[in-house]
């Protein structure tokens, strides 16, 4: 009993820590100068005017309100825009002088406590995605949300996403930033090289170090999925495009609006424009040596850990499946994010 009593405790200190975290200037600017990010939201409801005209529509997580903003602009009859963090007392003031107070309704509070002045709303907008598309992500916000006030047939903005996997090769930066422990000014460090490998890097991968195809490993529909389908373990399977080597497999994800008329998608993949979420890389505890058109075939698990739903553990199993034994590698690899 006790140990619950302190793993809830600890879970209300992570939210308050997490709202927290958005009450500063410096997230909603990163946040706002991220084009990729900012202009497919600016689209995706631009485009379609037609589907936000006269409708009632609920911004999850409204941060500085600029969604709600772009749906009064489309026409939407009100736009009621929920936040936890004291940036909603900016976001008040940026509506007001905006002229749109009379359309947009801020409410300070958790999607899950509070009461919505309507029963049903038409169109849900949220830009809830972490990195890794779920570390301290409002999924689980947006799906309560939806569940609780979303009307039949009703729209959410975006609707799909997908988690993406490649291999690369990284060895400079691998070494510099793991074998870094081997010999720090003369002493042994390695107990810290394990705590090293299992802190997942989020970065910018430059494409040329992608060696894999990469594969779709993780689709959700935010119509249908459950918190409960959050946690997961999928198979993989990434096909090496030359020879090379292989020090981490990276993760990223991808955003589809299909409501739209003429979709909007973005990625935060290497190929792709850069955003804030990057990519996310978790190094390999060896190398593997790989030859064009051979695949690593494996599995990756990811679940909220038990003391803080907005951390995962991720687990990676992995298998070298190579034309020569010698090359032949597998392993397991547990990371905390």
């Amino acid at each position: 009993m006790a140990a619950n009593s302190a793993i809830g405790k600890l879970e209300e200190h992570s939210e308050i820590h997490y709202f927290q975290s958005y009450n500063h200037h410096g997230i909603h600017e990163e946040m706002l100068k991220d084009e990729v990010r900012t202009n497919s939201y600016k689209n995706a409801i631009y485009q379609n005017k037609h589907l936000f005209r006269d409708k009632i529509v609920l911004d999850v997580g409204c941060g500085t309100s600029i969604l709600s903003m772009f749906a009064v602009q489309a026409g939407a009859k009100h736009v009621y825009a929920i936040d936890m963090s004291t940036i909603i007392e900016k976001a008040r003031e940026i509506v007001k002088i905006n002229n749109m107070d009379d359309k947009i309704t801020l409410i300070q509070g958790k999607m899950e406590e509070i009461e919505l002045p309507v029963d049903k709303v038409d169109i849900i907008i949220s830009e809830w995605m972490g990195y890794f598309l779920l570390y301290e992500s409002m999924l689980d916000t947006v799906l309560y949300a939806r569940d609780r006030y979303l009307a039949p047939g009703g729209l959410i903005f975006p609707d799909k996403a997908t988690i993406h996997m490649a291999a690369i090769e990284d060895g400079d930066y691998k070494e510099e930033k793991i074998g870094f422990w081997d010999n720090v000014y003369g002493f042994d460090f390695s107990p810290l090289k394990h705590t090293a490998l299992s802190e997942p890097l989020v970065d910018t991968v430059d494409l040329k170090a992608v060696v894999t195809d990469p594969s779709a490993v993780f689709p959700i529909d935010l119509y249908t999925v459950t918190p409960a389908e959050l946690a997961f373990s999928v198979p993989f399977r990434l096909r090496s495009r030359r020879d090379d080597f292989v020090h981490a497999l990276i993760a990223w994800f991808d955003i589809d609006f299909t409501a739209c008329h003429k979709p909007v998608r973005f990625s935060t993949g290497p190929h792709a424009r850069y955003t804030h979420w990057k990519q996310t890389v978790f190094y390999l505890k060896e190398v593997l040596t790989i030859k064009d058109g051979e695949e690593i075939v494996g599995k990756l698990t990811s679940k909220p850990t038990k003391q803080n739903k907005r951390d995962l553990d991720v687990t990676i199993e992995y298998r070298l499946e190579a034309d020569e034994t010698a090359r032949e590698a597998e392993g397991k690899c547990e990371y905390k994010m």
